[in-house]
């Protein structure tokens, strides 16, 4: 079991930039496939990026793709979200996931069995 605390949001001018982190509880870390969500309100969900154990391998949704990075300190049991050129669409929670999906990177939320309780970010126009 892992437990999951994300931190980094706030408030960002347009084409500002953040960094999100997640922080894992455990030795495990390593054995996890992460994600990151976000979810607007009145919205669904959505995938961000994932990241696979080692971080060799990353996936991103097409709307952040060159603009987000997603990478990972096994080491410090993290997963960090870096967020350039951010826009007001951006604006939402941020979620970090995790999941011991052996298949590649899992893209649908039910795919991921711990979450965290997600950090705000918001993107003045």
């Amino acid at each position: 079991q892992v437990q999951l605390v994300e931190s980094g949001g706030g408030l960002v001018q347009s084409g500002g930039s953040l960094r999100l982190s997640c922080a894992a509880s455990g030795r495990t870390f390593s054995t996890y496939v992460m994600g990151w969500y976000r979810q607007a309100p009145g919205k669904e969900r959505d995938f961000v990026a994932g990241i696979s154990r080692r971080g060799g391998t990353t996936y991103y949704a097409d709307s952040v793709k060159g603009r987000f990075t997603i990478s990972r300190d096994n080491a410090k049991n993290t997963v960090y979200l870096q967020m350039n050129s951010l826009k007001p669409e951006d604006t939402a929670v941020y979620s970090c996931a995790a999941t011991v999906n052996l298949a590649g990177i899992p893209t649908l939320k039910s795919e991921y069995g711990y979450w965290g309780q997600g950090t705000q970010v918001t993107v003045s126009s």
